[in-house]
C-alpha cells in the first residue's frame, strides 16, 4: 500500500479554505500513485477550534464541508479530521473525529479516545472520549486509526501514564496491521526528538509500521512543527516530512527502508524557525501584511525586528526609534545600523518633549501640595517614558495598519520588569516565551553568516535607559541565574527549596518567586505569546491573580 502523509497548515474556522487545501493535496497524492491520503487532526475545522465549537452554524458548516470532501474522494482513500456531534444524549457534545472517505462516501468514522486537559490543551471542555475503537479494513489491510493523544500513553515509555488505556496497543490487539496517528502536536524545544522516540517504541513494541501525520503552522500562541513521519515495524524511520512547512511525503509498504531526507532539525535553528512561522501565520491569518517594531538599540528589539524581516520581508517592517533624554548616542546609532543591515525602514520620533509634558500634567493634576518625597523622581517617571513610546507605537499601528510587535522577553515578563500600556503594548509578544539567555543565542544565530544585528547590541550591558546610568542588573540578578530560577519554577514546577539546592541563595530565590507571583496581573494583560518552551505564560499556565502566600 502507498500512503501519502499530507502535512498542511489549516486555519481554525476557515472551513472552506481548509477543505480546498485538503483537496489540493489529495490531488497531488493521487498523482503520486497513493492508495490513501492522510491529513492531520481536525484538519477540516482547524486546530484548536476552541469556542467556535459552541456555534451551531460552525458545526453545521463543518458537516457540509465533510460531505463535499466525501463526494470528491474517489478510488484513493482520504483520511481527514473533523468534529462529529455526540448523539448519544449524554457526555460532552462532540467527538474529535477522523473520517475515512472513499468512492464518494464516508466509509468509516473513528473517534479520539484520550482527551487531554493539561498545559495548553482544553479538549475535555468539548469532546467526549470514544466509546470504542477498532481497525478499519481498507484495500485488504487492517488500519488502526487513532488521533494524537491516543499515542501518548505508552506505560513503558512514560514514568506516569495519564490514562488507564493504551489505544495504540488495543488497536494492535484488535488486529491492526498498520497504525495511523493523525495529530496536532504543538511545538516546544526538545519535543520533536521526544515524539520520534515515543512513536518508534509504539512501532517496534507492536511490530507494525506506524504513520504519523501532523499539522504544521501557527495558530495564535501555538506553533505546529509538522515533521510527519513513517516508521517501519522495527521503529526505523522510513519517511519524514519537513519541519515548519507544508509537505507531502509518500510511504510504500513494499519499499525497503533507505536513508531519509531531510535531516531532522535541532538546537537553536528550530527555535528560530518556530518563531518565524508563528509570526508569519499570525500576521497572515489575522489579516496583517506589515509589522511595526520599536527599536531601542538593545538586543531584544533587534531580535524581534530580524524575525519580522525574515517572516514578512524587510520591506514590510517599520522600525521606530524613540530616543529620550536618557538614551545613549550608541543606542540611537545601533538602531540605525540594525535597520540598515536588515533593510527595514526606520522612523525617528523623540519622546523628550512628550515626556516632559506628561510629567508637568501629572504634577499639576496632583497639585503642589505633594510632599517632597512624592515629588522626587521614582518609577513613575520611568513608566511615563515607556508609556509615551507605547502611545507613539499604537498611533503608528493605527495609521499604518501594521501589527505592533511587543519586544519583551520571558525573563522580563516573569518578574514584571516591564510597563503595562508601555513596552508591553502590541498585538503579539513574539519573544515572550524566550528567556534572555536564549535571546542572545538566537541573535548569534541571526548573525551566523554575517552581521545583521550590530555587534554592540550583543556586547553592551542590557538597559531600559529610563534613568541615568541604568542597567538591568541594578534591579535583577544575572540573566543566567534568573533564567535558571525561572525555568525551575515555571517550567519544572519546583519549589523554593528545590531551586535553591541548584546553587542559588535562598533569599534570592524567595524574592524572585514573589516577584513572579506578583506580576501575574501584568502577564494577564500581555499580548499573545508564541510558545517555544514546555511551559509558556498564557493559556498553558493558569494562575490566580488574587491569592495568598503559601511559602
Amino acid at each position: 500500500m502507498k500512503v501519502a502523509l499530507a502535512q498542511i497548515d489549516a486555519t481554525p474556522g476557515d472551513l472552506r479554505g481548509n477543505r480546498e487545501k485538503i483537496l489540493s493535496f489529495y490531488r497531488r497524492a493521487r498523482g503520486l500513485g497513493a492508495d490513501l491520503a492522510v491529513f492531520p487532526e481536525l484538519s477540516l475545522p482547524g486546530y484548536p477550534p476552541k469556542d467556535l465549537l459552541e456555534q451551531d452554524d460552525f458545526i453545521r458548516a463543518g458537516l457540509r464541508e465533510l460531505k463535499v470532501l466525501a463526494r470528491s474522494a474517489g478510488r484513493v482513500g482520504l483520511v481527514a479530521g473533523y468534529v462529529e456531534p455526540n448523539s448519544s444524549g449524554r457526555g460532552k457534545p462532540f467527538y474529535n473525529a477522523a473520517a475515512l472517505l472513499h468512492r464518494g462516501k464516508i466509509a468509516a468514522r473513528r473517534y479520539k479516545t484520550l482527551i487531554p486537559t493539561y498545559d495548553v490543551f482544553d479538549e475535555g471542555r468539548y469532546f467526549e472520549p470514544a466509546p470504542s475503537n477498532a481497525p478499519i479494513l481498507f484495500q485488504g489491510m487492517k488500519l488502526g486509526l487513532s488521533v494524537c493523544e491516543d499515542a501518548w500513553n505508552d506505560g513503558g515509555f512514560w514514568p506516569r501514564p495519564l490514562y488507564g488505556l493504551d489505544p495504540m496497543r488495543a488497536l494492535v490487539k484488535g488486529g491492526a496491521e498498520l497504525l495511523i496517528n493523525i495529530a496536532a502536536s504543538p511545538y516546544h524545544r526538545g519535543k520533536a526528538s521526544l515524539r520520534r522516540r515515543m512513536l518508534a517504541r509504539h512501532a517496534s513494541r507492536n511490530r507494525v509500521p506506524l504513520l504519523y501525520c501532523a499539522l504544521v503552522g501557527g495558530n495564535d500562541e501555538l506553533v505546529f512543527d509538522g515533521a510527519s513521519m513513517a516508521l517501519d515495524a522495527r521503529g526505523r524511520l522510513a519517511a519524514r516530512a519537513r519541519s515548519f512547512e507544508e509537505d507531502l511525503v509518500l510511504w510504500d509498504s513494499a519499499a525497503a527502508v533507505a536513508p531519509v531526507r531531510p535531516e531532522a532539525l535541532g538546537g537553536i535553528e528550530e527555535v528560530y524557525l518556530a518563531l518565524v512561522l508563528g509570526l508569519r501565520d499570525y500576521a497572515r491569518k489575522c489579516g496583517f501584511k506589515k509589522a511595526l517594531v520599536g527599536l531601542s538599540g538593545g538586543i531584544d528589539s533587534a531580535l524581534v525586528c530580524a524575525l519580522a524581516a525574515d517572516a514578512l520581508g524587510a520591506g514590510q517592517v517599520l522600525g521606530v526609534s524613540m530616543p529620550s533624554m536618557y538614551s545613549s548616542p550608541g543606542s540611537v546609532s545601533d538602531a540605525r545600523a540594525l535597520a540598515r543591515n536588515l533593510g527595514v525602514h526606520l522612523l525617528s520620533i523623540p519622546i523628550s518633549r512628550m515626556h516632559l509634558a506628561a510629567k508637568r500634567a501629572l504634577r499639576e493634576g496632583l497639585g503642589e501640595g505633594l510632599s517632597a518625597g512624592a515629588r522626587a523622581p521614582d518609577i513613575t517617571d520611568q513608566n511615563l517614558q515607556a508609556r509615551m513610546r507605547g502611545v507613539v507605537l499604537m498611533g503608528l499601528s493605527n495609521k499604518t495598519g501594521a501589527l505592533l510587535l511587543a519586544t519583551g522577553n520571558k525573563s522580563e515578563l516573569s518578574v514584571g520588569y516591564c510597563t503595562l500600556y508601555g513596552d508591553m503594548n502590541g498585538g503579539l509578544a513574539l519573544i515572550g516565551d524566550v528567556p534572555k539567555t536564549l535571546v542572545y543565542d538566537l541573535a548569534r544565530f541571526v548573525n551566523r553568516e554575517g552581521e545583521r544585528i550590530p555587534r554592540a547590541s550583543l556586547e553592551k550591558a542590557p538597559s531600559a535607559e529610563l534613568k541615568p546610568g541604568q542597567k538591568d542588573q541594578d534591579d535583577l540578578p544575572s540573566y543566567e541565574e534568573l533564567d535558571d530560577i525561572l525555568r525551575g519554577y515555571v517550567e519544572e514546577g519546583l519549589g523554593a527549596k528545590a531551586i535553591a539546592r541548584r546553587g542559588h541563595a535562598a533569599g534570592l530565590v524567595s524574592s524572585l518567586l514573589d516577584r513572579i507571583d506578583a506580576a501575574e496581573h501584568k502577564r494577564r494583560q500581555a499580548p499573545p505569546v508564541i510558545k517555544i518552551t514546555a511551559k509558556a505564560f498564557g493559556p498553558g499556565r493558569r494562575m490566580p491573580i488574587a491569592r495568598g502566600k503559601y511559602r
